[in-house]
């Protein structure tokens, strides 16, 4: 007789993959609404939230020893009304809870655990509970497990209801209290030099990366400390991003067969990775790999950013044009298992002839370096001196890795694949259609503006409502009013749009998204942005984060577009708003500078005011593309460029003022450089330009 599998729980309605991973669990989960809300009021019992997304290895851990567990389901059902929340969709409630888990607990991660009084307040939260608990000899519960915490909160929910308000109560005081100073001035060039210092400290000098393991990427302090470097030339902090990519691309973190990077290293030698793929990580990483190529010049950096690009093209992208979120680390039930090799593998798929080169120059071994004497492929010598020691040629190598990488890639696909998360994210696209649009103008492929520009068409045309954006798109369906980074991140993703493809209508509809973003998200009477907007429900409190974690803060992000949009536009109250914004978590910053990359980089391009560059000729003819390739060929991290044909119309004049008055006589293309109110002579040439670019690029140029 088979056993009866429970009936679909009311998650089954989800659109969310997370909460439909969880939608045959006994235990009687709702998802965050009314619903649950009141009926946790009208029986008084506290609420159990759990917060996870779909590609969390924990998540899915606690799933199976507590969520699918019988027994436990039925002490959550009779003492809890239980609530499963998608981060990665509420954002919001994310952060808020996950801050107040960090004051209960003194740490946080997913899957996240609080409970909360029926009115939201909470009162205990952790992060992942094994379903029972560790006793010692005499019976002592020497760490709970899950069923220990549930009988024991509520109990002392019925027997103790003054403990539960005093806790609840401490909690919301510590939510509610002020994250960012009242005011204050803009910090100076100064904190700039302190982050690099405070970088220094940091750095891992044997492997790269910034403090201990486990080891995450750091993009956008990466990136921020390249522009550091091009404002007073430190060759230390070249060398510590060097170090770091490099390391990162070399290591087991960095998917040598598909393309793409994992989430993190859980070891200090960039080694073992958790084995997940998030979009947002890859996006953030193609942009600060472009960025080291333009310093630098350096192949491996180049490479790098188009496999990527390559990867999410591949893999990541819907039929409507839109990114998809993750995949799992997990696949067969275990973490990893479709990214590692044995040598028997790729002899069978690459022959006994071709095989000793891609596992030596991969560290493809007999004994492994992961679980069950398995590989994950890295690199740790040169090709040439691998190529060498087996008497191959260099350039015969070179193909014969290319090669291999393809075959195992097209053998790897017929293994039982991870979980892809498919809902398409406002916030997650808009960094990746960034990341696509910067790709085109550093790599010059048109594919990568075609991407970036479908992706952007179907958010303008399919993620929208009443001029407001959109969050989430799953299954055709599009829903939850957009949040901060929403919004950030997709008008700096239709700037770069507008800088790619000189499409007016890109920088129009940054304008009003921004207009949008003041008029719904701020604080007047102290000059910032709350992550949630006037539309959105209130819980406990109004947050704002000035902090980088995964991704950039927000509050940076959308500081930088305000100062892009003024120079684009001649508008001079964006600059002042950005000022204010920037002014607010001016205090904080050299506390911690590395923890404010993304402001860092906004106070960058105030400080150093940036080159104008206006381009008017044959926008499709060679020598403007040119002059293009000049531009995008070097390092300008304060910059921005508009384009015309000869002579600029007197109506798009008006709408992009750096147009203005710049028409010529000549047949050719024309580039006029200005900066700080000032102008150079015109340049006619592409390779004039060229060698003009080491004046143009210096902060005081």
């Amino acid at each position: 007789m088979t056993e009866k599998k429970p009936e679909p729980n009311r998650l089954v309605e989800s659109t969310s993959p997370y909460l439909q991973q969880h939608a045959g669990n006994p235990v009687d989960w709702y998802p965050w609404g009314e619903e649950a809300l009141a009926r946790a009021k009208e029986l008084d019992r506290p609420i159990f939230l759990s917060v996870g997304y779909s590609s969390c290895h924990w998540c899915h851990v606690m799933e199976r020893e507590s969520f699918e567990d019988e027994g436990v389901a039925k002490v959550m059902n009779d003492n809890f009304i239980n609530i499963k929340v998608d981060r990665e969709e509420r954002p919001d409630i994310d952060a808020l809870y996950m801050n107040a888990v960090q004051m209960l607990s003194g740490q946080g991660g997913w899957p996240m655990s609080v409970f909360l009084t029926p009115d939201l307040r909470p009162f205990w939260g952790g992060t992942y509970f094994p379903p029972r608990g560790h006793y010692n000899s005499a019976g002592e519960v020497v760490r709970p497990g899950f069923v220990d915490i549930l009988i024991s909160l509520s109990r002392a929910y019925k027997e103790s209801p003054e403990k539960i308000e005093d806790a609840a109560s401490q909690v919301v005081e510590g939510l509610c209290r002020k994250e960012t100073p009242s005011g204050g001035e803009l910090a100076s060039e100064e904190v700039l030099k302190l982050a690099g210092e405070d970088a220094g400290r940091r750095f891992d000098p044997a492997y790269g990366g910034f403090g201990p393991a486990p080891k995450f990427p750091r993009s956008t302090e990466l990136s921020m400390l390249l522009r550091v470097y091009a404002m007073g030339g430190d060759r230390q902090v070249l060398d510590m991003c060097e170090r770091t990519l490099e390391a990162m691309a070399h290591g087991g973190m960095y998917d040598q067969v598909g393309g793409g990077f994992h989430r993190y290293s859980t070891d200090a030698k960039w080694l073992v990775p958790h084995f997940e793929k998030m979009l947002y990580d890859n996006s953030l990483l193609v942009r600060t790999y472009l960025e080291a190529f333009q310093v630098t010049g350096r192949e491996l950096y180049r490479r790098i950013a188009s496999e990527i690009l390559d990867y999410v093209l591949q893999e990541m992208t819907s039929p409507e044009g839109g990114f998809y979120s993750a995949t799992d680390a997990d696949s067969e039930g275990r973490e990893g298992v479709f990214f590692v090799w044995r040598p028997e593998e790729v002899e069978e798929i690459l022959g006994v002839e071709d095989a000793p080169l891609f596992c030596q120059y991969f560290n493809i071994t007999t004994e492994g370096n992961f679980e069950d004497s398995t590989s994950i492929a890295h690199i740790t010598a040169g090709l040439a001196e691998v190529a060498a020691s087996l008497g191959i040629e260099l350039e015969a190598a070179r193909a014969k890795i290319e090669e291999g990488r393809k075959k195992l890639y097209e053998a790897r696909a017929k293994r039982p694949a991870p979980f892809r998360d498919d809902k398409v994210l406002t916030s997650w696209n808009g960094m990746m259609i960034s990341a696509f649009a910067r790709g085109f103008q550093v790599l010059g492929e048109p594919r990568y503006l075609q991407a970036a520009e479908r992706a952007a068409t179907l958010i303008l045309e399919q993620m929208q409502e009443g001029g407001r954006l959109l969050r989430v798109r799953k299954d055709g369906q599009s829903r939850i009013t957009g949040f901060l980074d929403d919004n950030a991140f997709f008008i700096e993703a239709l700037l770069d749009l507008y800088e790619s493809s000189f499409e007016v209508s890109y920088l129009d509809e940054a304008c009003r998204l921004a207009e949008a973003v003041l008029a719904d998200f701020s604080d007047e009477e102290e000059s910032g942005l709350y992550f949630t907007s006037v539309e959105h429900e209130l819980i406990i409190t109004r947050r704002k984060d000035p902090f980088d974690g995964a991704i950039p803060s927000p509050l940076g992000v959308m500081a930088l577009n305000l100062l892009r949009l003024e120079r684009l536009t001649d508008t001079p109250s964006w600059r002042r708003r950005a000022e204010r914004i920037l002014g607010e978590v001016s205090p904080l910053l050299p506390r911690a500078p590395m923890g404010f990359g993304s402001s860092l980089l906004a106070l960058d391009f105030l400080l150093h005011p940036p080159v104008e560059l206006a381009l008017v000729g044959d926008l499709s003819g060679t020598e403007s593309a040119e002059f293009l390739a000049v531009i995008h060929s070097g390092f300008l991290p304060a910059r921005v460029i508009t384009a015309s044909a000869n002579p600029p119309s007197e109506e798009l004049s008006s709408r992009v003022p750096l147009l203005g008055g710049k028409g010529h006589a000549g047949e050719g293309s024309r580039l006029y450089i200005c900066r700080d109110g000032s102008c150079r002579e015109p340049v006619d040439d592409p390779q004039e330009l060229a060698a003009q670019l080491p004046f143009v690029s210096s902060p005081g140029g």
